[in-house]
């Protein structure tokens, strides 16, 4: 086949599979071969499971000889490393959880086994998945698939890079402040989070377990889609999107926004007009997100990793002040802000009442440097912490599902627009983002000619 079958969506890829087109023993050792080749560079993985995913494989090339199918049967499937993979070391980008093998799948990852996975290896983070950034003590950044000199968001970073460097079809990440809207536009790929609750991870790490939830990174709205209703085990009817109304708010809460970024949403707003949606340019009640996001984050990291303080050289600097910041918290200070998550909610479910979605950037810039978050963002000093990423988190307080599409360029990197709907209106929300997407037409071309490679041999027999 003249395309990567690695870029290919995973109904084709499935389709050539049962055609015996390709074979998932061929593609497997063509991902295995890049990851030899290309991982060095990109740093995707923390883990390369080469035993599992060839076992896999097989497996599921004689699934196909005698007939079978599921949704992701023979297809590779990175793991992010926040999830636990049977026989595997759960890393969680910490120096302190070296050697903690799980003995068995989490959840999310036993759906995924289910479906018929091939499991390629486990996806770098940040220290407990507690950064928008993909660093740790563990060795260098994960490098963004466009430019290895960025990043490629956090904190699922490693799980974007494997999918954009052509090293995974599709990548299972987790989003509790944006961890993985937040890598999709800056990597160029679509990130889903559903609605809080939907997909679980049963006996799974930890964290931020009022706002997380497991979801997709892949290359097109159909991807995610399946992978996502394996995630929930249901079912998103597809549908042509009705014409809807949608706000439109290209800085919300005030915030700084890169011009480059502005003009993209714009356009996606002008391209949603002429779909025949009415587009309303208004604000979003998401002032005081982080007045409840903060404190009921940091009394997750307490509870559950406060014995760590007495190794702090372990831990990188980010994760020692959070935990410090933790302590200092009062009961009432965790009170007042689980209050007003009720409310907050409440004020965002209203204002989707009189909206049917909300349309927004992803983050304020595109991808920057390594270890260089930006200072100032269009002439206007940006806060360290959330400057270039501040309107992803809001959704996750609103427990809605959102979802992050590749729009546009500058300067040779991706970015991305943001749609929101209410709470449980998945399907509504992947209907409407597989019509933009459409609309759009974003080109791959660029990163996917970085990482080109040869030919994939003929299939065996």
């Amino acid at each position: 086949m003249a395309e990567n079958p690695l870029h290919l969506p995973i109904r084709e890829l499935t389709d050539a599979y049962a055609r015996g087109d390709l074979n998932p023993i061929d593609v497997t050792e063509e991902v295995l071969d890049r990851i030899d080749r290309f991982d060095p560079e990109v740093r995707a993985y923390v883990t390369v499971t080469a035993d599992l995913a060839r076992f896999q494989a097989a497996d599921a090339a004689e699934r196909y000889r005698r007939g079978e199918r599921a949704p992701l049967l023979g297809v590779p499937v990175s793991i992010k490393d926040a999830f636990h993979l049977a026989d595997t070391e759960t890393g969680l980008g910490s120096l302190t959880q070296r050697g903690r093998v799980a003995r068995s799948d989490s959840g999310a990852v036993a759906r995924l086994r289910a479906a018929g996975s091939v499991m390629p290896g486990k996806t770098s983070v940040p220290e407990f998945c507690q950064s928008a950034t993909s660093d740790n003590l563990l060795g260098p950044e994960t490098g963004n698939p466009w430019d290895p000199t960025r990043t490629p968001g956090g904190s699922s970073g490693g799980a974007a890079a494997s999918v954009g460097a052509g090293l995974a079809t599709i990548g299972l990440g987790s989003d509790g402040g944006g961890s993985i809207r937040i890598p999709a536009a800056f990597s160029g790929l679509v990130g889903y989070k559903p609605t809080t609750g939907l997909c679980a991870d049963e006996r799974g790490f930890r964290a931020m377990t009022d706002f997380v939830t497991a979801g997709p990174l892949a290359w097109t709205v159909d991807d995610a889609r399946i992978m996502t209703e394996i995630l929930a085990e249901t079912s998103f009817a597809r549908a042509s999107a009705p014409n809807r109304r949608i706000a439109f708010c290209p800085r919300p809460d005030g915030r700084p926004v890169d011009p480059a970024v502005v003009r993209t949403v714009e356009a996606a707003a002008s391209i949603l007009s002429d779909l025949g949606h009415e587009v309303v340019e208004t604000d979003i009640p998401i002032h005081g997100w982080n007045e409840i996001f903060g404190p009921l984050v940091l009394d997750d990291e307490l509870r559950e990793r406060a014995h760590l303080l007495e190794r702090p050289e372990l831990l990188t600097p980010y994760e020692r002040a959070s935990l410090r910041a933790a302590e200092q918290l009062t009961s009432a200070d965790v009170a007042l802000a689980r209050e007003a998550l009720g409310d907050f909610r409440r004020c965002v479910d209203s204002f989707l009442h009189d909206f049917d979605a909300i349309l927004t950037p992803t983050v304020a810039t595109v991808a920057f440097p390594h270890e260089q978050r930006p200072k100032t963002i269009d002439g206007e000093k940006a806060d360290w912490l959330w400057g270039a990423f501040p309107f992803t988190s809001p959704f996750n307080v609103a427990a809605t599902p959102a979802i992050s599409l590749p729009a546009g360029t500058s300067e040779g990197l991706p970015i991305g627009v943001q749609l929101v709907t209410a709470r449980g209106r998945d399907a509504e929300l992947l209907n409407l983002a597989e019509s933009l997407e459409s609309a759009l037409g974003f080109d791959y071309a660029p990163v996917r000619e970085r990482w080109a490679s040869r030919p994939i041999p003929e299939p065996v027999s």
